[in-house]
């Protein structure tokens, strides 16, 4: 049997025999998997063309007779002529045309279900590469006996349905893409029903420049078809051999937790959308997801609707992202969405932290990570007073997050300071001692507003701590300053002290206290 990198002098040394003034350019690609059909012997006009062309290979583009008729037989292997064909299609080429041909379906009368009947798919217009740096040039055939019809559907950009509705024995047109990694979902001519998802790795196969073939191969049910090569996508390159298998998508993840911090009456409580799919309904304002696993690698359209919602087409807010492998991300949903009766109206957005943290290794220790959620506080320090520590975030600003804290699981006090330090906005208690948050990692948001009179009435400002598991945010209580009884007597009868001031804290308690 003769390897398929004999097939350019075969082919070269055949037409070259012929001496034809008019050529066409012609690819020829084999893509029957039936098992009596692994290996076929081409004849152009009863003269052996390609000598056992094995399945999931192709020719590299050649030059073909044009302008005169040409018949082709597929033959078995071990045929000696081409009175043995088992499939002939008789065609006239154009001068100067490019053609891409696909050997598919089922030669046997038995044994396959079901039974497409064997065929030549031609496509007239084929490309051999691409002048557009940077660029490739995609073809896509549908050549799986017993697949439905499909849709292709990109997730990685997401470019969303490139091919709709393509059925068996068909081509689509030429998609002209930049040479980028995609990922491609095969659908249901429904789009609701996957039937696998592959990566396709133009750029890490270096297809710059390059025209390919992207064949459906094989069959989704092997068992109903005597065991024969299973469902994937292929690519036949212009420069012909072996196809390449396109990967199956491993399903990559990343670990996420949601934390509904807007204070807008108005949301509530909103339903939370991804890529069209009820994630959380009905998520209420000061809760938390716990961390979940979320697909990576692909584009995610998260969408951010009313508690009423029927469907994400009733968004109020869209973030398209694309999350990393094994990264940690820790989602804020802050912000106003209401057209009047805030002030200021900071708009709604989700907030993203890179690099959260589910819990620390460190025994008797909790990491604590402080966003900024406050649409009417100014930019803030935080103070701890009891140890004291001094300030552990200096000037956070709204929609900001700090870094994490790793702090002994100590009870601590906490002030909560305009940016100078020197005025302070509320003080209150962080007993991560008292709340056992040994080894946790906690995030401490800003919520709410320091003027519900300004601001619809809504919830006042307060610190409120989402734990990693999820659930009810608990809120950091202030600071109750405990007091004594104290009676102050003047007795000092020096006559330069018979009036003096009293100062406690540098604040004056006592004015003109007389001997």
């Amino acid at each position: 049997m003769k390897k398929i990198t004999k097939l350019m002098w075969l082919c070269l040394l055949f037409i070259s025999s012929l001496s034809y003034a008019q050529t066409a350019r012609v690819q020829v690609i084999h893509n029957s998997p039936d098992l009596a059909a692994s290996s076929v012997d081409v004849y152009l006009n009863d003269v052996l063309l390609i000598n056992d062309f094995h399945f999931r290979t192709a020719t590299p583009f050649i030059d073909a007779p044009a302008g005169i008729e040409l018949s082709i037989d597929i033959a078995p292997s071990s045929s000696s002529s081409s009175a043995e064909s088992l499939y002939n299609l008789t065609t006239t080429l154009e001068e100067f045309e490019t053609y891409i041909i696909v050997a598919n379906g089922i030669v046997s009368s038995s044994g396959y279900t079901p039974n497409q009947p064997f065929a030549l798919n031609v496509f007239v217009g084929g490309r051999e590469g691409t002048p557009i740096e940077n660029n490739t040039d995609v073809l896509v055939m549908h050549g799986s006996p017993d697949a439905p019809i499909v849709d292709v559907v990109e997730l990685a950009v997401p470019a969303g349905t490139i091919i709709n509705d393509i059925s068996y024995g068909s081509f689509s047109n030429y998609l002209e893409l930049p040479t980028n990694n995609y990922v491609l979902a095969v659908r249901n001519e429904t789009g609701t029903a996957t039937v696998a998802t592959y990566s396709a790795p133009l750029a890490d196969l270096f297809l710059q420049s390059d025209a390919i073939t992207v064949v459906a191969s094989g069959f989704l049910n092997p068992s109903q078809n005597s065991n024969g090569p299973e469902f994937g996508l292929w690519v036949a390159k212009a420069s012909g051999g072996d196809l390449i298998p396109l990967p199956l998508f491993h399903n990559p993840t990343a670990r996420l937790q949601v934390i509904h911090n807007s204070a807008d009456l108005a949301a509530s409580t909103v339903d939370v959308y991804v890529n069209d799919e009820l994630l959380l309904n009905d998520f209420a304002f000061r809760t938390a997801t716990p961390f979940i696993d979320v697909p990576a690698g692909i584009a995610l359209s998260i969408d951010v609707a009313p508690s009423t919602s029927t469907s994400s087409e009733d968004s109020i807010y869209n973030l398209t992202t694309t999350l990393s492998e094994s990264e940690t991300y820790i989602v804020v949903a802050n912000g106003i969405v209401s057209g009047s009766g805030y002030a200021p109206n900071q708009a709604f957005g989700l907030n993203v932290l890179v690099g959260g943290r589910e819990g620390t290794l460190v025994e008797n220790t909790t990491d604590v990570v402080v966003f900024h959620g406050s649409t009417d506080a100014p930019t803030v320090d935080v103070v701890e007073t009891s140890v004291p520590a001094g300030t552990l975030v200096d000037n956070l600003d709204y929609g900001s997050f700090s870094n994490y804290l790793e702090l002994p699981t100590n009870n601590y006090t906490i002030d909560v300071r305009d940016e100078t330090g020197t005025v302070t906005v509320a003080s209150y208690v962080a007993p991560l001692a008292d709340l056992f948050l040994q080894t946790d990692a906690i995030t401490v948001v800003a919520s709410g507003f320091l003027d519900p009179s300004q601001n619809s009435n809504g919830p006042a400002f307060g610190l409120w701590v989402a734990l990693a598991s999820g659930g009810d945010l608990i809120p950091l209580p202030l600071v109750e300053t405990p007091t004594a009884r104290l009676q102050a007597i003047h007795n000092s009868p020096d006559l330069a002290a018979a009036l003096v001031d009293v100062y406690v804290n540098d604040e004056l308690l006592l004015n003109d206290f007389a001997f």
